[in-house]
């Protein structure tokens, strides 16, 4: 019989379970947590999105979107608009606000993975990270 630590998904498992710890840390003093920054993230690189749409890309309930918006809305962080394609939908939208929190916690997000990513030489992240993200294009999209 295997152990776990064989079991290539149970590994990765773990490493995101503690990924979420080490970030949630990191956004503890802010109030806000990963699902937070995660939307953010995927804000920036928008002109905005349908809830919904977050909701599909980010892997949320579409309820938890909700929730996360309304949190976002009250930082000033992001913001919901009428949407130019249908005026019954609301697109959210980036803030400057969230912009500046995202830029201000770059750096202590890129400590974030490096503590995470210790272990291994540059080559190895860079390897690793190619990986996860053609693994993620394929099973995430």
């Amino acid at each position: 019989m295997r152990g776990l630590h064989a079991d290539t998904g149970y590994l990765l498992y773990r490493l995101g379970l503690r990924s979420g710890q080490l970030f949630n840390t990191f956004l503890q003093e802010s109030g806000l947590r990963l699902r937070h920054y995660a939307v953010l993230r995927f804000l920036a690189t928008s002109e905005g999105a349908l809830q919904r749409e977050l909701s599909a890309r980010l892997g949320y309930d579409p309820s938890a979107i909700v929730g996360l918006v309304d949190d976002l809305e009250k930082l000033g962080f992001a913001e919901r608009r009428p949407s130019p394609d249908d005026r019954r939908s609301r697109i959210v939208v980036l803030t400057d606000e969230g912009r500046a929190f995202l830029r201000d916690t770059d750096e202590a997000g890129l400590r974030v993975t490096n503590d995470l990513l210790g272990p291994l030489e540059p080559a190895e992240r860079a390897a690793l990270h190619a990986l996860l993200l053609r693994i993620a294009e394929d099973g995430l999209a």
